[in-house]
């Protein structure tokens, strides 16, 4: 075990740049693997890093999942870019909103040049684009109702 990483709190984890030492701890079944992969996003390149993330999103513990999402948006903005296996992950997560993947598949639109997106990816970003631009009109329209409503009420004796 490297100075300063203590797997059973978690502490120090940020702070891992070896991939052989995440791999160990995986397959001791450690605690904080999320995190540690977080960590290897910062301090490893992409190519390191992306089959280690790939196997945290798989983890049975879904605050772990979700710290593995969060390294994959990570990746995403640091690199502007991702892996063919990292894509696949947000795939099979699904884009959602509710999506324990949603924060990292918006990190990913945003931070990806759109021409590096795969196909299906841009299908999403243009989906999510016309869903806002939707949700926009509906909140217009809705405020609209309401001022004139208010306006109505006001010249009322």
């Amino acid at each position: 075990m490297a100075v300063g990483w203590d797997w059973k709190s978690g502490e120090g984890l940020l702070g891992i740049d070896d991939p052989a030492e995440w791999d160990a701890a995986f397959e001791r079944g450690e605690n904080h693997l999320g995190t540690a992969v977080i960590g290897l996003v910062f301090n490893c390149s992409l190519e390191e890093a992306s089959p280690r993330i790939v196997r945290a999103t798989r983890l049975p513990d879904v605050a772990q999942r979700g710290f593995a999402f969060t390294a994959a948006g990570t990746a995403a903005r640091l690199n502007g870019r991702l892996t063919p296996e990292l894509y696949a992950a947000l795939r099979a997560e699904g884009p959602g909103r509710r999506s324990i993947a949603g924060n990292a598949v918006d990190d990913t639109l945003d931070h990806v040049p759109f021409r590096r997106l795969p196909l299906w990816f841009k299908w999403w970003k243009v989906a999510a684009k016309v869903q806002d631009k939707l949700e926009t009109w509906r909140l217009e329209s809705a405020y609209a109702v309401s001022d004139a409503r208010r306006a109505l009420r006001g010249r009322r004796p």
